[in-house]
């Protein structure tokens, strides 16, 4: 008997195992039927990028109505309804005038004009008449264009100098000393200051559009640096403008030109030559002009008021700051819609980026006081805060004009995420709009009484929908799938956590990729991404945890990837991002080691098998991070790095590092000239051979500086990129970096 049940028990324990053995070969098998990212499937340049892109709507306002463009038609975005097709548009010109609905406006809330232009003409269309409205030719060989919907005029640049052309077509020249050679000593209506502090573009028109006030860059002064073009027969030499830090920088002055006097009148700036001047903002009737200074230090702003028909500066300022570090103006003043006397202002005079009102004709004694966030305010009208507590307000929307509130994105509650807050301006009481996780933008109605929310969360793709701003009530007009897994890709355990920072205190963000198919028991090769810098970061609650595709690529190879936001980062409040003053990457790195110390306490991460790689500033923390911890980091790949912040400009690196007549020592300690001779792993450092922003001299430097130490970095170049490459630049630039973890790490 006994003899029976063991052969019956034998039979099942050997069915048993060849059920097991079956399936594990099902699932093998099934593993090996799933789909693998190329690296044209996951960036931006490849040839099947937007066939993996989640299902989008291409949306806009016309008034209050929410719109729909795509390539053929615009509709209505709630009914569907169609208004018009690109054919129908084409037809009424008489010439084909657009090629895509999504290259159309409506800047015009109560009549049905849409606005397009074929390189030629500007037209705008009524599409309920079916008939050309109005149109303008556009000037050959225009640069910078700045057309105004109420006046109909066109700003825009020829060589050096400004031009103005009018709606009925007359050109007006309002600059007659600009550069009209490569040299661009002087150039008019561009954005100056290299685009620091929010400046993105040089002209500015007044709300009638019969003013224009612009900036004028005289860069003669400036320092040349050599580049060198290789697609003539023989190469070529030209220059860039490069103020580097502790030299000497252009200078700015602001004009403003009447259309309708021809006249120009130039504001009466004071002090320093070299400071700036930035956030220029129009008074709703056009006779004032509101300009924020800042001395070229970076530690002194006062906003002060100009007459416009003069030119003359207020006698005193309305609000002054400093800070012992820096103040870093970035928005201009926007105006209640109800109330020319009161604007919106930002500032982190309080430790976070907040909105304050601004009641510019109410006088109050200007006592110097500190402020919460560590330096002194001066105001000398009433200044109130709108948006307190420890978080940052990282976009206002505008105005429910309405409810008479505000609008704005802020990251209260997890720097990770940013949401959509209605605010009260009549009794301050602050209403959230939307699912309290992920990221949201948000574009507002005329009116400001409907918003189109745009959101994403690490397990939501996309979504779309049509708010009301008082309600908060929604109709979704979209949930996009996801299109990795409809697609049957293998997709990455993506996960995001937290970590201390090196100060014991500090709350850090992190994001880890596992390599597909991971096994615990398993010990994989880890790569940390790092950028590292101010105005950045690289952890947030979108899709995937803000994935990069190259992290997939990556996991699919079999690398396990983490990603840390370190102090000196973007969105987590004043303190945490002036941490890292006058000596760039110091604490950067103690934080970014103390994710290598996590990282070391997980039993799957081989801690003999590390490597890194960043870009730009996370190019400098790359090379620095190599030579720094030589003995932790076995392979590294820097993208266009800053080697020492003396070859860097004057407005981003005096900001934070001074000058190095002020703080030589800084200076000296974030060189990574002085570091060379510590390279003991693989290091390549790429960069782009025209790059105007980390200049050639960076990485020419260290070279030089490895060479006299016996060190071996590896090189390669881009002829004719600039910072960043481009297009199937992008495929080919990460097929390199990925071969050289391949070849070094793995």
């Amino acid at each position: 008997m006994n003899g029976v049940v063991s052969s019956k028990m034998t039979l099942i324990m050997m069915k048993t195992k060849l059920l097991l053995t079956a399936m594990l070969v099902v699932a093998g098998t099934l593993a090996a039927q799933q789909k693998q990212f190329t690296l044209d499937d996951l960036l931006g340049g490849g040839d099947s990028y937007w066939k993996l892109q989640p299902e989008n709507r291409y949306t806009q306002w016309w008034g209050n109505t929410a719109i729909e463009t795509t390539p053929d038609e615009v509709k209505e975005l709630i009914s569907g309804k169609t208004l018009f097709t690109v054919e129908q548009l084409n037809t009424w010109a008489g010439e084909k005038v657009a090629s895509s609905g999504h290259r159309l406006s409506f800047p015009y809330a109560g009549a049905s004009l849409v606005l397009t232009n074929n390189g030629r003409k500007r037209y705008l269309l009524d599409f309920q008449k079916q008939q050309t409205a109005w149109s303008q030719v556009i000037p050959e060989g225009a640069q910078n264009e700045d057309w105004n919907g109420q006046s109909r005029h066109l700003a825009y640049t020829l060589k050096g100098n400004l031009y103005v052309q009018t709606a009925d077509g007359q050109t007006l020249q309002v600059s007659q000393d600009g550069s009209q050679d490569d040299s661009e000593n002087i150039v008019y209506g561009q954005s100056v200051h290299r685009n620091e502090f929010g400046i993105e573009k040089g002209t500015f028109w007044s709300p009638d559009g019969q003013q224009l006030a612009f900036y004028r860059m005289d860069q003669s002064m400036v320092p040349s640096y050599p580049q060198v073009d290789i697609t003539s027969r023989i190469s070529t030499a030209y220059t860039d403008h490069y103020p580097m830090a502790g030299e000497t920088s252009h200078q700015v002055r602001v004009g403003i030109f009447s259309v309708l006097t021809r006249q120009t009148v130039w504001l009466d700036l004071f002090g320093d030559p070299e400071d700036y001047h930035t956030n220029l903002s129009w008074s709703p009737d056009g006779k004032t002009l509101y300009v924020f200074e800042l001395n070229r230090a970076q530690n002194e702003m006062r906003l002060f008021a100009f007459d416009t028909a003069t030119g003359k500066r207020a006698a005193t300022p309305l609000i002054e700051e400093s800070h012992s570090k820096y103040v870093e103006p970035m928005h201009g003043l926007t105006f209640l819609p109800w109330d020319s006397s009161k604007a919106i202002m930002q500032s982190k005079r309080d430790g976070w980026n907040h909105l304050y009102l601004v009641e510019l004709n109410v006088s109050v004694y200007p006592e110097l006081h500190a402020a919460e966030g560590g330096g002194e305010v001066r105001d000398h009208c009433r200044v109130k805060l709108l948006t307190p507590g420890q978080y940052e307000v990282q976009q206002f929307v505008g105005f429910n004009e309405k409810t008479r509130s505000l609008l704005y994105l802020c990251n209260d509650g997890d720097p990770r995420r940013s949401l959509l807050f209605s605010q009260s301006l009549k009794n301050g009481r602050r209403q959230l709009l939307v699912p309290e996780d992920g990221v949201h933008s948000a574009t507002l109605s005329t009116d400001g009484t409907q918003a189109i929310d745009r959101y994403s969360s690490p397990s939501v793709p996309r979504s779309i929908c049509v708010l009301n701003t008082s309600s908060g009530k929604s109709q979704t007009v979209l949930t996009a799938a996801d299109p990795w897994q409809e697609q049957g890709y293998n997709i990455p355990e993506i996960t995001s956590g937290t970590i201390k920072a090196a100060d014991g205190e500090t709350t850090l963000y992190y994001r880890m990729v596992k390599p597909v198919g991971f096994d615990p028991s398993k010990k994989y090769p880890t790569v940390v991404y790092v950028y590292g810098g101010p105005h950045a970061h690289n952890v947030d609650a979108r899709w995937h945890w803000g994935l990069r595709g190259w992290e997939a690529y990556m996991a699919q190879q079999g690398y396990l990837l983490f990603i840390l936001d370190n102090r000196g980062s973007e969105w987590r409040g004043l303190a945490f991002e002036q941490a890292t003053y006058r000596h760039l990457g110091d604490v950067e790195m103690q934080d970014q080691m103390e994710g290598i110390r996590y990282l070391k306490s997980l039993p799957y991460v081989d801690a003999d098998r590390i490597g890194v790689h960043g870009w730009s500033f996370g190019g400098f923390m790359t090379t620095n991070l190599m030579c720094s911890y030589p003995e932790t980091f076995k392979v590294g790949v820097a993208g266009g790095p800053v080697i020492d912040w003396k070859y860097y400009e004057v407005m981003y690196g005096e900001r934070y590092m001074s000058t190095p007549q002020k703080n030589p020592d800084g200076y000296a300690g974030s060189s990574l000239l002085g570091k060379a001779a510590n390279l003991k792993g693989r290091l390549q450092i790429i960069f782009g051979y025209n790059d105007p922003t980390c200049v050639p001299q960076h990485t020419l430097s260290f070279l030089r500086a490895c060479i006299d130490a016996k060190t071996q970095p590896d090189l390669f170049t881009y002829p004719g990129a600039g910072h960043n490459m481009r297009g199937t630049e992008q495929i080919h630039l990460h097929e390199r970096i990925t071969r050289y973890f391949n070849d070094y790490l793995k």
